[in-house]
């Protein structure tokens, strides 16, 4: 095996004829001969010349190598108590023909879908005949609410919508249909055309724009691999943005296609025949690139799992399921490991399975703890490796790298940078700061190839959120530094997006319905960290003047409006009555005073805070004790 500092230095030395070898992992139907397009920096484009299609790379040229009666996916639901084990010539033919479905309802390449679907296979299948199409697909994960939805279909602007008759969660249905059509109201974009796919465990009612998945594909032609250009988009992914209208993240195919080929090989360590299971949904950036798109470009099977794994009734979920399928890497983000440390600290569970299979545990999403990073370590006896990224890098800008000679694991670090990234942690000023001394971790331009090269309709906005602040560089958003080894510590979020188990949320978009609240004058919603979740959100709140109110019913009403409004993903449970807000003299709400207040951590009070005695009188309140009273 390659040692890191070898390949790193390779990149380093060359970096387009690094990427340019990265790029053979890939089938094209035209090879590229130009590397970087740096001609419009700071937007920069990789591959312009080359032509391919992603589907054809994750699921052609598979079965062409002789993997046709490999599993490509296994399903596992205890949610509805199947299980599937889908091949690839098997995949290839669903998603070929799904594919004629889409087209047979007008979707031509360049269009958008957008995929509003539980965890099942089909939503792979919906994803990937996309690909096959040259379409772009927009990925909304199930527990958005309608007006969540509805901002992505304006933005997006999908000719179709694939959607299913409901999803299911431990002890209820969730009825999609009305979803999607209260969605379709509120929104100024009308699709031509929702495919439904109906699930027995609640049928929805089809109106004119409805069409049964099972309908369509009863009468479709298989469809071609459509060629596309490496700079055309793949797919758009919205993640939370600061201004509370979400941010529609483009990932294109080829820099997309090379990335995940890359990644998995040498980040992750699989390959053809492997097993993998990365424990999200398809709705994150996890799901994407991890359950999805690397797995099959590099010929391993992937789990879809549907359900939470842990928890009732089936505390020994994971580990059930890597023995089943005999699984060589999972992928999981912190909170899961943490919610089976508390439910069985003693590893009963995991004695009670064959685990030989599994190779490496990967945690991602949030700041692995070293207490959770120990617990796996001594019950699994494997290697537990942290990675860092983002929604936006698409693939792992931090890791210790298992496709390369082994390096030692430091609890608290995601290790090391991963060949491509050129990260350096700077001060307020943009001076790179000395190792051990903490700062705002960024990217030097270009980024490399998978990362996002805009959003979706808007350079601007692209330019202004990440690369104006320190010019020359993608900003991060997150702090962190290095140690005296260069390994990278990530400390946490530097504005106002939190991460609540792995799924990353704009406290500014719940802040906008709590203050929509007619009792509210005004309101501050921070993450504080949780043992659990990482980070949860609080929202404190100053009644209007002359306002008495039960607290228990204002929460109430709050956290319901949060739920209907961004839906049960935003996990906002907590409501607390605060006499008044601390601020600067020009009126800005100190949050991250709160927020380093709510974690314990010491604070220097701001010269610049209109009234001290504000901040004295909540402190109490930001604690979880305080909170909870």
């Amino acid at each position: 095996m390659a040692g890191y500092h070898e390949i790193r230095q390779l990149w380093q030395d060359d970096p387009i004829e690094f990427w340019r070898a990265a790029a053979k992992q890939i089938d094209w139907v035209s090879a590229p001969t130009a590397i970087l397009d740096s001609s419009r920096a700071p937007i920069y484009r990789w591959y312009p010349d080359g032509v391919l299609n992603t589907c054809a790379n994750a699921l052609d040229r598979q079965v062409a190598a002789g993997r046709g009666d490999q599993v490509a996916i296994y399903y596992d639901s205890p949610l509805t108590d199947s299980k599937q084990a889908i091949t690839y010539r098997e995949l290839l033919d669903q998603v070929a023909v799904f594919a004629g479905g889409l087209a047979s309802l007008g979707v031509q390449k360049g269009d958008r879908v957008l995929i509003y679907l539980p965890m099942v296979p089909q939503a792979a299948v919906a994803m990937l005949a996309c690909a096959r199409l040259g379409a772009v697909h927009s990925v909304v994960f199930g527990g958005f609410a309608a007006a969540e939805l509805a901002a992505r279909i304006d933005d997006a602007e999908p000719v179709v919508i694939v959607s299913a008759s409901c999803g299911i969660e431990p002890g209820r249905i969730v009825e999609y249909q009305p979803i999607v059509e209260e969605a379709i109201k509120l929104a100024t974009h009308k699709p031509t055309a929702v495919v439904v796919l109906q699930r027995p465990q609640s049928l929805a009612v089809l109106g004119e724009r409805e069409v049964d998945w099972h309908d369509l594909i009863a009468t479709a032609t298989k469809h071609d691999c459509v060629p596309v250009h490496a700079n055309d988009p793949l797919y758009i992914l919205y993640t939370s943005g600061t201004t509370g209208k979400p941010k529609g993240v483009v990932r294109d195919n080829g820099g997309h296609g090379v990335a995940m080929a890359w990644s998995f090989t040498n980040v992750y360590g699989m390959g053809p025949g492997d097993v993998w299971w990365a424990a999200s949904d398809v709705g994150w950036v996890v799901g994407h690139s991890y359950i999805v798109y690397a797995p099959l470009i590099c010929g391993a099977a992937t789990v879809m799992y549907e359900g939470k794994p842990v928890g009732t009734p089936d505390a020994g979920a994971f580990w059930r399921v890597i023995e089943e399928y005999r699984v060589n890497g999972l992928f999981v983000a912190p909170t899961a490991i943490r919610a089976i440390r508390r439910e069985d600290a003693a590893g009963s569970h995991i004695s009670q399975h064959d685990l030989r299979s599994l190779r490496t545990l990967f945690l991602a999403g949030e700041r692995l703890d070293p207490s959770t990073y120990q617990w796996a370590t001594d019950q699994l006896g494997i290697p537990v490796v942290d990675n860092w990224w983002q929604t936006e890098s698409g693939w792992p800008i931090a890791s210790n790298l298992r496709g390369f000679a082994p390096m030692p694991i430091k609890s608290g670090s995601p290790s090391v940078i991963v060949p491509g990234y050129d990260v350096q942690i700077l001060d307020g000023q943009g001076k790179v700061v000395p190792p051990g001394t903490e700062g705002a971790i960024v990217i030097k331009l270009p980024m490399p190839p998978g990362t996002l090269p805009t959003l979706w309709g808007d350079d601007q906005r692209f330019i202004d959120s990440y690369l104006t602040v320190f010019p020359g560089y993608y900003t991060t958003g997150d702090g962190g530094y290095f140690d005296e080894d260069d390994y990278l510590h990530v400390m946490g979020r530097t504005d106002d997006v939190i991460n609540v188990a792995g799924h990353r949320l704009s406290t500014g978009s719940m802040e906008a319905v709590v203050a929509a609240n007619p009792m509210v004058a005004e309101c501050a919603v921070i993450g504080v960290h949780d043992e659990l979740k990482g980070q949860i959100p609080r929202a404190f709140v100053v009644l209007k003047a002359g306002v008495e109110v039960d607290p228990i019913d204002l929460r109430a009403t709050i956290v319901a409006a949060v739920r209907d409004e961004i839906g049960p993903v935003a996990a906002l449970k907590e409501v607390v009555i605060v006499p008044a807000l601390p601020k600067t003299r020009s009126g800005k709400i100190l949050r991250a005073t709160m927020r380093s207040i709510a974690d314990g951590r010491e604070v220097v009070v701001p010269s610049t805070i209109e009234d001290v005695r504000v901040l004295e009188a909540i402190t109490p309140l930001l604690s979880r004790d305080g909170a909870d009273s």
